[in-house]
This record gives structure tokens, C-alpha cells and sequence, in this order.
């Protein structure tokens, strides 16, 4: 018999109306991370203008109920921020937004930290820039747990 997992209602707010779903096309920077124990995919596209302010972004998750609802509520903690401001983003900080993760879930929030992270890092690739404190991304979140 399986344990019933709780969500809080934010959580079951942002997996039942996800916001900023979808690709932006020729992104500034795209972001793909997984998790090969669980399968979880989340692809994060910025829009970043001239200024280093992420214009847009939207996301695109294979997972769970909490895949969607980190990578929905990672969009708009990062929305109108500079990339310096988006850097900041930490898989805790997206767990608090969402008033708290089961356990079993909280590597959800890691892989919308990483996804941040790895499409600021492809921005910074294209644009030939460095990012301070970025580090090169990782293709499965288990690297880094």
C-alpha cells in the first residue's frame, strides 16, 4: 500500500492552473534538466532583453503534480527579475513559495533551481558572458543531491 502524499494549496493551485507554460522561440537561454530515478524533464526558456531582465519565461515539465507546480512558481519568482536576481533562485526559496514539499518531492524543487540555472547558463554561452556564482549546469539532478 502506498503513502497518500499532501500537497498544500498552492501546490494543487499551480499543478491544476500552471502559468507560463509553453516555449518561447529563439529563447535568450534554455534550461533542460532531469532526473533519471524518478523521469522527471523540466525545460525553462528566458527571454532576457539588453538590460539582463528576463522579459519572459516560460517552462515545459514531464513529471509529477510537484514538477509542474515548482517549475510554474519558479516562473514567476524569476518573471521581470535581473539575472543577476535569478541566480539568486534556490530550490528552498521555491519550496517556501509553494508552502512547503512532501519529502519525497523536494528534489522537484532542485530540478526548477537547476532549470533556472542552466538556461542562464546557456544564456551566458550564446552571449559569450559570464555570469558570476553560475555554475555549468548538470543533466540529471542526482549530480548534485
Amino acid at each position: 500500500m502506498s503513502e497518500v502524499i499532501e500537497y498544500s494549496e498552492k501546490v494543487m493551485d499551480h499543478f491544476t492552473n500552471p502559468r507560463n507554460v509553453g516555449e518561447i522561440e529563439n529563447a535568450s537561454g534554455v534550461g533542460t534538466v532531469g532526473n533519471a530515478k524518478c523521469g522527471d524533464i523540466m525545460r525553462i526558456y528566458l527571454d532576457i532583453d539588453d538590460n539582463e531582465v528576463i522579459k519572459d519565461v516560460k517552462f515545459k515539465t514531464f513529471g509529477c503534480g510537484a514538477a509542474v507546480a515548482t517549475s510554474s512558481i519558479a516562473t514567476e519568482m524569476i518573471m521581470g527579475k535581473t539575472v543577476q536576481d535569478a541566480l539568486k533562485l534556490t530550490n528552498k526559496a521555491v519550496q517556501e513559495a509553494l508552502g512547503g514539499l512532501p519529502a519525497v518531492k523536494i528534489h522537484c524543487s532542485l530540478l526548477a533551481e537547476e532549470a533556472v540555472h542552466a538556461a542562464l547558463w546557456d544564456y551566458a554561452q550564446k552571449k559569450g558572458i559570464v555570469i558570476e556564482g553560475l555554475k555549468p549546469p548538470v543533466n540529471d539532478i542526482e549530480e548534485r543531491e
